[in-house]
């Protein structure tokens, strides 16, 4: 009778035992993507947003309060978290332009990279992809695969609606020019249901995908990248009435703002957005949470389908952006800035068992830890290249921290790059020309002075902040 515990002791079971751990079943991952989406969301704290959708998948996860990208720019962002690796690494510092549609593309510089998704697909997941994962060109490639990544999925849909014909009804601040709606401030409060948009479109293809899983038991990593609330900002008019433009209350600016000072922090700016009147302002902040209310209902979609189906209890769930955005704070609107609004992104993870459910994690963490948590959470080896960390422990104590600062990048047209070092309490900047020349540093202490109005950097009390945190940016800096 002591025998058996004896042999399972020693091993001698351990083939059945390997075999009934390579039967059990592999966890799914659901992927969600939104699109220039910033922190103002009801579930981070934005007194009158509606998105009660994003709000319960933050009811059933872990809610990161201090998640950052890695480059405040769609192709250097989504080539960054998906491949594990910092822009400099990557070598992307820009969208491609009409020009070159398919460059500059990650595989240029690292052909044999293994990508988030591949990993998936390489270890006996299905990864598929609906919507914009890699960098599309919004709204002109809605229904393209534009700059994809084929190495990356074993199927792909691309999703069309009736917002990629509306063009002729859209306003935009510079009508008839080459670009007038991807990169202009642009809006529509448009006719006709949800599920013809194409954010609609691509929930209903990823809730096709999804009941196609289930009834075939296959373990799936699905990638589902929203298009909205990237410019334009177009949605049915019901989400455009939830907010009346003339209730908009704008931001106001301190006097560094309205000196843009130092030069180099106000370098993503562009004319006709200084030439906007308020009304303007009020009616593109209108259209920028019509569209987050919008999308946040198709997400909506895809959370219901996925407890429908009975799939929930096995999928792990990621929502994130893909970096922030400015909405006329610091006199600044979209992305490419490395103040707060814009390098910081939402965040959820929820896991099957639901584990610290509803609780808020306040470390800093980086949209370059997606990678090699989900590897952790699953049981995959990651590559041991990643520069991102495993955010398992802070899933499984919310209190505790994997690393001193979160760390951002961006390149502006002027030639003028910049880093910054986000801590939980501060973050610091430092601006540099493309041959190497001081551009000017901020200091902001987030916690007393959360609108950034007060540089800080030249004051003697915080000089050892300074030097430590221009200290963890040096390497990333010089790394190429």
């Amino acid at each position: 009778m002591k025998l058996l515990p004896l042999l399972m002791v020693l091993g001698v079971f351990a083939p059945g035992a390997a075999l009934a751990a390579a039967s059990a079943p592999k966890t799914n991952v659901l992927f969600l993507v939104a699109d220039d989406l910033n922190c103002d969301l009801a579930c981070y704290g934005a007194a009158g947003l509606q998105t009660p959708n994003i709000d319960r998948l933050a009811a059933r996860g872990v809610l990161f309060e201090r998640a950052y990208c890695q480059f405040p720019l769609c192709s250097p962002s989504r080539s960054s978290f998906l491949t594990g690796r910092r822009p400099n690494v990557t070598g992307i510092h820009t969208n491609p332009n009409v020009r070159t549609p398919v460059s500059p593309h990650f595989r240029e510089k690292l052909p044999d990279t293994v990508t988030l998704p591949q990993l998936f697909r390489r270890n006996g997941w299905f990864a598929a992809r609906v919507g914009k994962l890699y960098h599309y060109g919004v709204p002109e490639d809605l229904g393209t695969s534009s700059l994809d990544d084929y190495y990356s999925w074993d199927q792909v849909i691309n999703p069309r609606g009736r917002d990629r014909d509306q063009h002729h009804r859209i306003f935009s601040l510079l009508p008839g020019t080459a670009d007038p709606f991807g990169r202009v401030l642009s809006w529509l409060a448009d006719d006709g249901p949800d599920a013809e948009q194409t954010d609609g479109v691509g929930a209903t293809d990823a809730i096709g995908l999804l009941e196609k899983f289930q009834r075939e038991s296959r373990p799936f990593f699905l990638g589902v990248g929203f298009y909205r609330p990237h410019t334009p900002y177009v949605a049915p008019k019901k989400w455009f009435d939830l907010y009346p433009a003339d209730q908009v209350v704008l931001p106001t600016l301190s006097a560094d703002d309205r000196a843009r000072t130092p030069t180099a922090a106000y370098g993503s700016f562009y004319p006709e957005q200084d030439a906007m009147s308020d009304e303007q302002r009020r009616q593109a902040i209108q259209g920028y949470r019509a569209s987050i209310s919008f999308m946040d209902a198709q997400v909506g979609r895809v959370l219901d389908a996925l407890d429908r189906l009975g799939l929930a209890q096995n999928t792990i769930i990621v929502f994130a952006s893909d970096h922030g955005y400015h909405l006329g704070d610091h006199g600044l609107w979209q992305k490419r800035s490395l103040f707060e609004r814009s390098a910081r992104v939402p965040l959820i993870i929820a896991l099957p068992d639901r584990r610290n459910a509803g609780r808020r994690a306040a470390a800093p963490v980086e949209l370059l830890d997606l990678y090699p948590t989900l590897a952790a959470l699953t049981g995959q080896s990651a590559p041991a290249y990643l520069d991102g960390l495993s955010l398992r422990p802070v899933l499984e104590n919310p209190d505790a921290s994997v690393r001193r600062a979160a760390i951002s990048q961006t390149r502006l047209p002027q030639n003028i790059e910049g880093y910054s070092a986000r801590t939980t309490r501060w973050r610091y900047t430092e601006w540099h020309t493309a041959d190497g020349q001081p551009a000017g540093t901020q200091l902001y202490d987030e916690e007393s002075d959360p609108r950034e109005a007060t540089n800080l950097v030249s004051h003697p009390d915080h000089a050892a902040i300074v030097a430590e945190l221009s200290a963890l940016l040096a390497p990333v800096r010089t790394r190429r």
